[in-house]
């Protein structure tokens, strides 16, 4: 075989110039050598192969060579080839490296996150390996945008049996997680000519931004210990609720709110979005069941594996109302954001075996403990602040006493290690629920949770001017 430069072994990228080709030749040589594409000790193309992929003359590849030879850059012996001298090539300036992430505070108690360290790892591998062994090739390809259709029947089973959700497989869509949902769902609202969201008072202030991207005013619904209250609505498109366990305070929307909210949405063709946050880990009773089967044609019901698994799989899941359904699809197909393919059929494995449901029930367990630790604690070292919000999820509010600053408490924990939140970064205005931390109590691995429990502790006494007590026997 005719000895190329597409068969000798070494690919480079070489830009010559239409002019001066010897000379454009032997500064990208040069360069390549001098920027580490050519290492040292990489043999070069015989100048046959190389003008003839190039396409110049032969005499030009060799008269470059020779100059390089010359400078030093290469090195050159008859019968064995032209190869790149081998020094270390001088280097002007290193390319940027990417920064490494930022590490985590060593105890961490703000709120969002679960204990990743719980990730049921062995039960995820086994279902992975299961689903992949069966999996049918075209599953590896580019998915259907509304997802596999076992993820989405398996949703649907799970949905009505552990959170009332009136659904089929048909009108289950998987997304990445509620903040893509909820950008789904803001372009859909906007193109049907929407003009706002209302929002709960007290909630995430991405949301907010993801509203606000979309071209759409964000409606503060005032929260009082019913949950949201519905009004303050205006010419709003849609109300996003967590009415589970509104986050963060904590309440459950009122049976009276729930229904004001779904006659609201009847009469005005308003989309009410229930953000079933923390849904499934409640302690005080059995969990409350999904607003979305008071009004399946008016709701859009949202979950994710966030809390129960980890937010890295970033998977979630809507139901849809059908008249709705065609165009949050057509959002999330020009969108390109479909989820793995093979943590679909994983996820669905798990639903499927009963997994989740044991994994749901242990975290449940685990976090319960956790927040009784919390609830326990808190009044040892500061018998003026209060707890609160702790029927559910994986946080609690500490109400504090008049006087004592939010700000000046996260940075107390700082100084010691430890990072927790104000439930002022959580306000968008309208009446204040008051001065409060907000604690999560999911982050921690098991290990470290009594520790970040005494440094909380300490916090609060030196704000209250008291001595912290001795660690419990």
């Amino acid at each position: 075989m005719k000895k190329t430069w597409a068969n000798s072994g070494l690919d480079l990228h070489l830009d010559l110039p239409t002019s001066r080709v010897r000379a454009g030749l032997e500064t990208a040589l040069r360069d390549a050598v001098r920027d580490g594409r050519l290492h040292p000790g990489a043999r070069l193309p015989p100048s046959r192969a190389l003008a003839a992929d190039l396409g110049i003359a032969r005499n030009s590849v060799a008269d470059a060579y020779s100059q390089l030879v010359a400078e030093g850059w290469l090195t050159a012996r008859t019968g064995s080839g032209t190869w790149v001298t081998p020094h270390r090539p001088r280097r002007p300036r290193a390319p940027a490296a990417i920064p490494e992430e930022i590490a985590p505070p060593r105890y961490d108690l703000r709120s969002g996150v679960p204990d990743l360290g719980a990730f049921p790892r062995r039960a995820w591998l086994a279902a992975a390996r299961a689903a992949l062994n069966a999996a049918p090739d075209h599953v590896l390809g580019y998915p259907d945008p509304r997802g596999l259709p076992q993820l989405r029947n398996a949703l649907a089973g799970y949905l009505a049996r552990a959170r009332g959700v009136s659904v089929t497989g048909d009108r289950i869509v998987v997304c990445s997680g509620f903040t893509h949902a909820l950008a789904l769902l803001c372009q859909v609202l906007r193109a049907r000519g929407g003009t706002a969201i209302a929002v709960e008072q007290y909630g995430p202030q991405a949301h907010r931004r993801i509203v606000r991207a979309h071209g759409l005013r964000c409606l503060a619904l005032p929260v009082d210990g019913d949950g949201a209250v519905p009004r303050s609505l205006g010419r709003a498109a849609a109300a996003v609720l967590t009415p589970a366990h509104q986050f963060p305070l904590g309440m459950t929307l009122a049976p009276r709110r729930r229904r004001d909210f779904i006659e609201w949405a009847t009469a005005s063709g308003g989309l009410v979005i229930e953000d079933d946050y923390d849904g499934e880990f409640r302690y005080d009773r059995q969990p409350v069941g999904a607003m979305q089967a008071l009004a399946p044609d008016h709701v859009v019901y949202a979950g994710t594996a966030s809390k129960s698994l980890a937010p890295g799989l970033r998977l979630g899941w809507l139901a849809v109302p059908a008249p709705l359904l065609d165009e949050v699809i057509a959002a999330k197909e020009a969108a390109g954001a479909h989820a793995s393919g093979p943590d679909q059929l994983t996820m669905a494995g798990l639903l499927a075996s009963g997994g989740y449901d044991r994994q749901i029930r242990h975290a449940r367990l685990a976090y319960r403990r956790r927040r009784d630790r919390l609830a326990a604690t808190v009044p040892r070292y500061a018998p003026g602040v209060e707890v609160t919000g702790i029927a559910a999820g994986l946080h609690a509010v500490l109400r504090l006493p008049a006087g004592q600053s939010e700000a000046g408490l996260v940075a107390g924990a700082a100084a010691h290690g430890l990072a927790i939140e104000g439930l002022a970064s959580y306000h968008t205005g309208g009446t204040s629920h008051g001065p409060a931390l907000v604690i999560g109590y999911g982050r921690p691995a098991e290990h470290a949770f009594t520790t970040a429990l005494a440094r909380l502790g300490a916090v609060l006494a030196q704000a209250a001017g008291a001595p912290a007590p001795a660690p419990p026997r």
